[in-house]
Formats: C-alpha cells, structure tokens, sequence
C-alpha cells in the first residue's frame, strides 16, 4: 500500500477495528454471544479486581457493548468458552487459544521465565503442600483457596499469598489447574483433565509458529500498528520483532503503510484493509463517546495512547494520595475519534448514587453543545447500568463545564 493516510485516520481505523467507532445499536440490544465476539475481537480482556466502579474486564465491554448483561461474562467462563491466563497481564482468553497458550506456558517453564522459575522453585520446596492441594482436587472437585483454613498466616500484601493460595496458582501456571468459574469474582480452581479432558499436548503450534501467531493477532486486534507498539499487546519480547513484522509483510500476511508526522511504516492485518480504504474515501468516523478502564486495550499502552491520541495517561491508583493528579482511578474519554479528558468516579451502589468527583478535559478541548451533550449521555449510560441512577457532577477542569453538564443532565 502507497497511500499516506494521517493521525487521525490511524485513530479511526484503531477504533474501527476495536469496537470503539460506533455506539451500540438501541434497537438491537446486546446479548451473551456479543460478549464473546467482543472478546475474540480483541483477543483478551484483562483482569482486574478494582471495583470503584465496574471491575475493568466488566467496563471495557460496557465501552463496547453498552448496556448489557455482566453475568453473561462469568457464564462464558464457567460454560468454558473462555479461559484464564496470562497474555498481556492475566487475562480471560477465547477457548480456542487454548493451544497457544499451552506452547507459550511450556516454553516459560523451560526457559525459567518470571514467574514460571519461582513455580518450580517453590513447588520443589514445598512437595507436601503441593500433594495436598492435588489430592483435594482429586478427591473434592473445584475449590476456592478461601476454603482453605491456615491459622499460621499473617496476612496482608499482594502477594503475601497463605501455602496453598501459592499451590493453586502455581499449578494455574504450570497447567495442572484451570479456573472453572468465578464465584464473587473470586477464582474456583479445578484440574484441567476436567475442564479440558480430552486435552493432547500432541498438537502444540512450535514456538516459532506462536510468535508469529500472536504478532499477526496483535496487528490485527489493533487495526494499525508500528513494530514498537505490537510488543505490549501480548507481552512479547520486543528484541526481532521489526524483523518478524517485515518478515510477514514480504510472505503477504501483513500489509504496510504510512502515517503521516510518523517514521518508517505502520502494519495493517489484510482483514483491515477495508478500514484503510474507508479512512481514505472518508467514510471511517468515529461518533462513539463513551469512559474507558484504564486496562482497556486502547489505552494500557501508555507510551502508544500518548503517540497516537496525545493522550498522556497514568492510573493513579498506585500513588499516594498527595500526589495525585486527577484522581484515585480515573477513566478517560473516548469522544469521537479523540481522548478529550478523563473523570474520576465512584459508584456508590447502596446509594444509588453515581459521583464524578472531578472532570478533567485536555488543553484545547473545544467545549461545544454536541460535546456537553454527548458527555451527559454517556454518564448516564454508565450511571444506569450500574443502578446508580442519581448521577452528580462535583467539579470540573475548565469549571464552566459542571454547570453545563448538569444542566443538559
């Protein structure tokens, strides 16, 4: 491909091709297959268990599907459609992967990769709490590690897991386990000879071919990408990824083509090449407005939101409260193409009150009635399907903004 397209058009193909151009359709509501066409779409949904408002995996569909139902989530996972593990950090993976993911798990032991070596390391110094944990399993089915009482441990700390919370995830890791379901978002553990029982490592892609793979997948998912950003999508080593990329694109399984105010050139999956085409007949724009996770796929690439969006973003989360800029666990908004800004929430659920304890916009965000418009129907949206109907609006980064807002609210 010759053809130069510009930033903007580069945001609106991403978008495109992560489900973020467009709302949802209110005369076709979403239903539990959409849930796992979105996931297969991006190709994970991180986990994280931060509940200020939704959980992430939860919001980051709400950005796609809108108004949908969050226990079609779990049942996926329990009905085995999805499967936990780690790909961009832990995440729920479509089923189908499976075979990927085992190749990947294999070579992490191999290469005592972190946190494969510490695996093995404790497993071998602990062999009695490793049989222990089997043989329950074996005998008793699926299990939460909260059923397990240790009076000896102290707890407190991420990772200041009790014996056999440690057993559990090493074996998640390792492949002996896998998560069954979740049941109040904690994990239930059971061996994966009954989850998967017909499973035959026979059939594993070579690590060649699953590198290869999961860079094709990560070009894909993100609709257009320089070599410096298909890394991160799923944690893979940066070192010989713009060879493998070039190596692609002469076997034709990737397409190139350039950006303008950007050096050397950007990847595009030939399922995309559409978007391409549209971008530059003009017929690709985005008029979603909607509040992104911070773990959303388009913006947890910090260095890749500021290039592409001018979006500097940081979760806050992490830092002392002194400190903070915006706020405990801001969200940005995604407005038609554009990060325009970011709020800081809290859904208070016995309430029902939905709070936006501040709105911050970007420098040079035009503050027009089809933006004010758009924002309040957005948190409206996000405010109902919480249940948190009374929605509040405290302040705002420029300040007229709060009187706007809550007057188109």
């Amino acid at each position: 491909m010759t053809d130069k397209i510009s930033i903007q058009m580069a945001r609106n193909v991403m978008l495109a091709a992560q489900g973020l151009d467009h709302p949802a359709d209110p005369d076709q509501p979403a239903v539990k297959g959409d849930v796992l066409k979105t996931i297969r779409r991006m190709c994970l949904l991180q986990i994280d268990t931060i509940n200020v408002v939704a959980r992430s995996p939860y919001l980051v569909l709400w950005s796609r599907l809108g108004d949908y139902q969050p226990e079609w989530l779990d049942e996926l996972l329990a009905e085995g459609a999805l499967f936990e593990y780690w790909a961009h950090a832990m995440c729920f993976i479509p089923i189908e992967e499976y075979a990927l993911y085992r190749r990947r798990m294999l070579d992490a032991i191999q290469n005592k990769v972190w946190p494969f070596k510490w695996a093995v390391k404790w497993s071998q110094e602990h062999p009695k709490v490793m049989k222990k944990i089997r043989t329950h399993l074996q005998k008793n089915g699926a299990v939460r590690s909260a059923e397990f009482e240790n009076k000896s441990h102290v707890p407190g700390g991420w990772w200041n897991w009790k014996e056999e919370k440690d057993a559990l995830e090493i074996m998640l890791l390792t492949g002996e386990a896998m998560i069954a379901r979740r049941q109040n978002f904690q994990r239930v553990y059971d061996l994966r000879e009954r989850i998967l029982p017909d499973w035959n490592d026979a059939a594993l892609p070579s690590s060649e071919e699953l590198h290869r793979t999961l860079a094709l997948r990560a070009v894909r998912a993100l609709g257009i990408a320089f070599p410096e950003w298909v890394p991160d999508y799923f944690r893979e080593p940066k070192k010989g990824m713009p060879k493998r990329l070039e190596a692609l694109a002469r076997e034709g399984l990737l397409l190139q083509v350039e950006v303008k105010g950007f050096e050397g050139l950007a990847y595009v999956h030939p399922d995309h090449i559409n978007l391409i085409e549209n971008a530059l007949a003009g017929d690709l724009e985005p008029t979603l407005t909607t509040l992104l996770s911070p773990f959303d796929p388009l913006v947890w690439d910090r260095n890749r939101a500021l290039e592409l969006f001018n979006f500097d973003y940081k979760i806050e989360c992490y830092t002392p409260a002194a400190k903070r800029r915006y706020g405990y666990f801001t969200l940005p908004i995604l407005h038609r193409g554009k990060l325009i800004g970011r709020v800081d929430p809290k859904a208070h659920r016995t309430q029902g009150l939905f709070e936006i304890k501040a709105l911050h916009m970007e420098p040079g965000v035009r503050i027009d009635k089809r933006l004010v418009t758009d924002l309040a129907a957005a948190f409206h949206r996000l405010a109902d399907w919480h249940g948190t109907t009374d929605l509040v609006i405290r302040q705002s980064d420029p300040p007229e903004v709060t009187a706007l807002l809550k007057a188109a609210i």
